[in-house]
């Protein structure tokens, strides 16, 4: 199975959560080696709230408002996909299908803001 999303830029939640698994697989048996357990859902949540924090210091760099190195657009993108990437992670984790759940949400923000056809 080739694990490459496709070059298009166009993402296939489904394979999207499916590579972010198999990632985070690898990360478990870093936390075994290390660590002796896994982490557990709260802790991978955890870690996401600290990337979040991390992505709105860079956001504020982007914006002026926060000094950071002169790598900043290459920093903002890889901390934004890391933050997609622990939001994936999370939904598999929690038995949620994320594409559903985002599709349902967008056709309910639509329909409450007049947007749909």
């Amino acid at each position: 199975m080739n694990s490459k999303l496709p070059q298009d830029n166009h993402i296939d939640f489904s394979a999207a959560a499916e590579r972010a698994m198999r990632v985070r697989r690898f990360y478990r048996q870093l936390e075994k080696q290390n660590h002796k357990t896994v982490w557990t859902t709260e802790e991978d949540m955890l870690a996401f709230v600290s990337d979040v924090g991390l992505l709105a210091r860079l956001v504020m760099a982007a914006e002026g408002r926060w000094v950071q190195g002169e790598n900043l657009q290459a920093e903002l993108g890889s901390k934004m996909a890391e933050c997609l990437w622990w939001l994936l992670v999370l939904s598999e984790r929690l038995n949620m299908d994320i594409t559903k759940e985002f599709t349902s949400f967008m056709d309910k923000l639509d329909t409450d803001l007049g947007a749909k056809p």
